[in-house]
């Protein structure tokens, strides 16, 4: 006979069922597992044999053999360690077999028997509902993956326990979902003194999703004003909170037992490489443009980044996912954030200062810039100089509006968009809407429109820059609650990209 339970591997965010056969035959003791373990797999062994010293139990003397089915697929990680001492308690006759034939378990064995915590909980949960299977895992796991309510999910503390659940000796309770956990920032929009345009720019970034570009000198405060962006963005909807929590839980980043609605907030330093930045390593691991799907990507020190870096920034802004491709994997991740950038006008930062300039001044800014290439900046739907902060605007009290204020209007904004894409897939802000959803939705009254051509040929406009224009003028109509888009929500629109910088063909 064949003892069968199931667990999962990870292709991305996806949980794939795996079946874990174990069988028993005449032979010299061994224990051996097959069907492309990695190195965690294969010590999964040595684990599960010292958890059942610690309970007593002793393994048959008898050949074991345990499958990992399908065996084309590689198996990856140590949550493979509980379904396997579970498969072998069923073969040794200590657990009915058919009791844990619809069980998908996981968890990592300490050698005393305690369950410790592993990543991917949440994924395999949906993968166990959607087979409408029971779920088994650590208990630090229990209330992440019991987000997903339409399966039961399971959480031990040791493998004792779970023996003890089927044996109906101390039968474990279902696991409740997590509080969901809000991270209380004091960091206000009104801290910020002055920069009133750059205030505006990042309301409507926020409120549309458009991807914004902040160039200025050091100290104007360009990453004070990126840090107030969470505070003026609505919480995420729970489907957004369900496919972002799936993101973090595949790369161990869920901690406190929950899920938090906060949009992400990620930083990455600009010496951060291609796979931590896109993606990619050992396992095809989700990258940073990854891990703020659904949330904000701010990259300060634009320039700085390398080259193939930031190319590679152009093919997620456009579609919102990302495919990672290696020998050995091919994984989509989904990539759909709001990018804020930040750069100096030049290397040393004081370009416009002619005080401070240096004697290359102004070709060094030329130079510098010219690290972004042109269909890169291109995709920026705003790019706007943040001036240096003048002493007597320091000196004044805090005046502006508070980030409650702004938020208010961008949450009014994004339900006006969420009503009017209601049915549309793959549209939820006004920076998706392309094609025939662009000439329908965001088409200027006649004034508007003159005054865009006009701008297009004088400022030499791309075709991309010019669609990326109306998308803006909408969500300042939207902010203004206005149902059509006017001469003056198109001037601001084009107030917001930098002029003084390429335009593409495109």
């Amino acid at each position: 006979m064949v003892s069968r339970i199931n667990t999962v591997a990870f292709e991305g965010i996806r949980a794939r069922l795996v079946e874990v056969q174990c069988a028993l035959s005449p032979g010299l003791p061994s224990f051996s597992i097959v069907g492309l373990p990695d190195k965690a797999v294969s010590e999964a062994r040595e684990r599960v044999r010292a958890a059942l010293s610690a309970m007593s139990v002793a393994l048959p003397p008898r050949k074991i053999v345990i499958n990992l089915s399908p065996a084309d697929i590689p198996k990856e990680g140590s949550h493979f360690d509980l379904p396997i001492a579970m498969a072998l308690l069923a073969e040794a006759g200590i657990l009915a077999r058919e009791d844990i034939a619809d069980v998908v378990a996981l968890g990592e064995l300490a050698l005393d028997g305690t369950l410790l915590p592993v990543v991917g909980a949440l994924p395999a949960a949906l993968a166990a509902a959607e087979k409408d299977m029971s779920m088994f895992c650590p208990r630090d796991c229990g209330a992440e993956a019991a987000w997903i309510g339409a399966t039961k999910v399971h959480a031990a503390p040791s493998l004792a326990a779970v023996l003890q659940h089927f044996t109906g000796q101390t039968p474990l309770d279902v696991a409740e979902p997590g509080k969901v956990t809000t991270d209380v920032t004091t960091k206000d929009l009104r801290d910020v003194k002055g920069q009133e345009r750059a205030k505006r720019a990042l309301e409507i970034a926020a409120a549309g999703r458009h991807h914004l570009l902040l160039v200025g000198p050091p100290g104007s405060g360009k990453s004070m004003l990126a840090a107030r962006l969470p505070g003026i963005l609505p919480p995420m909807l729970p489907a957004e909170a369900l496919e972002t929590s799936m993101i973090h839980s595949v790369s161990g980043l869920l901690d406190g037992g929950g899920i938090s609605q906060d949009r992400p907030f990620r930083a990455p330093h600009h010496t951060a490489s291609m796979a931590a930045i896109v993606g990619g390593g050992r396992g095809a691991k989700p990258g940073e443009i990854s891990l703020a799907h659904n949330g904000v990507l701010f990259m300060d020190e634009f320039p700085e980044f390398s080259r193939q870096v930031l190319e590679t920034l152009r093919q997620p802004l456009e579609t919102g996912d990302v495919t990672v491709a290696r020998a050995n994997a091919h994984v989509r991740y989904p990539s759909r954030f709001l990018l804020i950038a930040a750069a100096n006008p030049c290397k040393c930062g004081h370009l416009t200062d002619p005080n401070r300039a240096c004697n290359r001044a102004p070709l060094c800014g030329e130079d510098y810039m010219q690290r972004i290439s042109g269909p890169l900046l291109d995709r920026f739907d705003m790019r706007i100089e943040v001036p240096p902060v003048t002493f007597q605007d320091l000196d004044l009290p805090a005046n502006g509006e508070l980030s409650t204020t702004v938020a208010q209007r961008v949450t009014n904004a994004r339900a006006i968009q969420a009503e009017r894409y209601e049915g549309l897939s793959d549209v939820t802000t006004n920076a998706d809407i392309e094609g025939k959803t662009l000439t329908e939705f965001a088409s200027p009254d006649p004034d508007g429109r003159d005054t865009l051509l006009k701008a297009s040929e004088r400022f030499g406009l791309s075709a991309r820059g010019y669609h990326r224009v109306l998308r803006v003028a909408r969500t300042i109509a939207d902010l203004a609650e206005a149902p059509n888009i006017t001469r003056k929500h198109v001037a601001e629109a084009l107030s917001f990209r930098l002029v003084s910088h390429r335009e593409t063909v495109g």
